[in-house]
């Protein structure tokens, strides 16, 4: 599945984990309100890990198909792929992962589709919580606990999903009192409730809604899961176009319209006017960002990605924002 190079170890105890890079993980879950560009993030995440030497696998969780035009590759399967150097992505897949579960725990040898026992299967995740969730939970976290890769990045489903997922292994450890399954539970959670190990990036932008769930998804996490949000990525932030003084004189241009029409033509109205709504635009996102750290707790670091003005897509997009979240990370974000 991966190449034969050892994964890079990573020493360090939970008792630090408040000091841990957030790409000192070796599991990473990237998440946030649908279209705030979490895939593009996650992607970014991964690619950063890339260019420091890391084996990186990319999941989709929600197999739609945005990571494989991400990172610009035909549609992806429940088999990792190494799509560039240094990188696979796999597309999760519940029947191949209760496949692969059987296989691995349980030593049934399964050829084919396996039909009934998949309809089963299907029966019983819709009447109890967290059984089919915690198939692809358990595949995330068996990559990590096996070493196949050093980090994994997870492209979750939106933020409404994410909870139930993570918090699987706990709901089925509290149904079931016995047997293989509850077994299975434990060495899931040692995973996913090390800080060391795990870590949660939500993904926001400075609009009104994307911050409330970010603030409401860490509240979630926190009181259902062991697994609580380490980074805030605030993404699209638009730069100040103006210094304090210039933006006084600016403010000064509006008002000269008519002489500004005399002068230089229509058109510096125009430009004029575009300005001033990009401004307007930026201070409202300021004051939902604002929002947003006033909402956070201390712990949780806060990293900003720009809006790119750019009509690129895919790797292009992956990379000018690699390259601005490496520059945040450098600089230690805030917290």
């Amino acid at each position: 599945m991966s190449s034969s190079a050892p994964p890079r170890a990573i020493d360090v105890s939970a008792s630090e984990a408040d000091l841990v890079h957030l790409l000192d993980r070796r599991l990473i879950f990237v998440t946030g309100k649908g279209g705030v560009g979490k895939t593009s993030i996650a992607a970014a995440i991964a690619d950063i890990a890339v260019r420091d030497g890391a084996r990186v696998l990319l999941v989709e969780m929600d197999a739609k198909g945005a990571l494989s035009t991400a990172v610009e590759t035909g549609p992806l399967t429940f088999e990792a792929r190494e799509v560039r150097s240094g990188l696979w992505a796999m597309a999760m897949n519940t029947e191949d992962a209760l496949r692969e579960y059987l296989r691995l725990f349980v030593r049934v040898p399964l050829l084919g589709r396996i039909g009934p026992l998949a309809r089963t299967f299907d029966f019983l995740a819709d009447a109890a919580p967290g059984v089919k969730e915690i198939l692809a939970i358990g595949k995330i976290c068996y990559e990590v606990k096996e070493r196949n890769y050093d980090l994994v990045v997870v492209d979750t489903e939106a933020t409404g999903h994410i909870v139930a997922q993570i918090g699987a292994p706990s709901v089925i450890r509290e149904m079931i009192q016995m047997g293989l399954v509850r077994d299975q539970t434990q060495w899931m959670l040692d995973v996913l409730n090390d800080p060391a190990i795990t870590a949660v990036a939500a993904v926001t932008t400075p609009e009104e809604m994307p911050v409330v769930e970010t603030l409401e998804l860490i509240t979630a996490l926190g009181e259902r899961t062991g697994v609580e949000v380490s980074t805030v990525v605030a993404n699209r932030v638009l730069p100040a176009i103006f210094d304090r003084a210039r933006l006084g004189v600016f403010e000064r241009l509006g008002e000269a319209d008519d002489l500004l029409r005399t002068a230089a033509g229509p058109s510096a109205s125009v430009v004029i006017e575009a300005v001033g709504a990009a401004e307007a635009r930026r201070r409202v996102g300021a004051e939902h960002l604002e929002a947003l750290r006033a909402g956070l707790p201390a712990s949780i670091e806060t990293i900003y990605a720009p809006e790119l003005m750019t009509r690129a897509t895919g790797r292009r997009v992956v990379a000018l924002l690699a390259d601005a979240l490496a520059a945040e990370l450098d600089r230690g974000g805030s917290a």
